[in-house]
């Protein structure tokens, strides 16, 4: 590590103030949450979404909205810049999303399942698909989404904490940007 390396101080750091977020986007990617509990999480994955640049997040079902002090203790302000609003349920919000012409990925461990790193994402619209933290995405989601990923896995649980994959899928998505999807 060279000798004179240093913290970046928060104007060098360059961030973009919460009314100038959407017009920064370079890619579609909508997050949609289907049935979260936990509002750490929530505040987390508003987190990790301002961070990699989705679009907006879809709240479903009894996924917790803002305000709430327990979801901004995670956001850390992102609730102000990443547009969210809330959907009855997962379903009704990933059909509306297909309708306006975004493809559905869920992330989930299904029979077809892409490992994320094999996974090419065009320049198109994207819904992603982050689950409840005991039962996943659900059955129905899983069978109208277009694609499902999974995130691999080496030992023995065999899952992550939702917010933990959102930053990994979310990091992957943001690594593709300016390649070319696999004919």
């Amino acid at each position: 590590m060279p000798a004179n390396d240093r913290k970046l101080t928060m104007h060098e750091l360059g961030r973009v103030a919460p009314e100038r977020y959407a017009a920064s986007l370079r890619q579609k990617v909508t997050v949609v949450l289907d049935d979260v509990r936990s509002r750490h999480n929530v505040g987390s994955i508003f987190r990790t979404a301002d961070a990699f640049g989705a679009e907006r997040i879809i709240l479903c079902g009894f996924t917790p909205c803002p305000p709430h002090r327990e979801i901004e203790k995670t956001a850390l302000g992102a609730t102000l810049s990443v547009p969210w609003e809330h959907a009855p349920s997962g379903i009704a919000a990933c059909a509306a999303l297909k309708e306006a012409g975004y493809r559905v990925m869920a992330v989930e461990l299904t029979a077809f399942a892409t490992p994320l790193p094999e996974f090419m994402m065009d320049d198109g619209l994207w819904a992603v698909v982050f689950g409840n933290e005991l039962h996943g995405v659900s059955e129905e989601i899983v069978r109208l989404a277009d694609a499902s990923v999974a995130a691999p896995q080496r030992r023995s649980k065999h899952s992550l904490n939702v917010s933990v994959c959102a930053g990994v899928v979310l990091h992957a998505i943001t690594a593709q940007q300016g390649r070319q999807p696999q004919g």
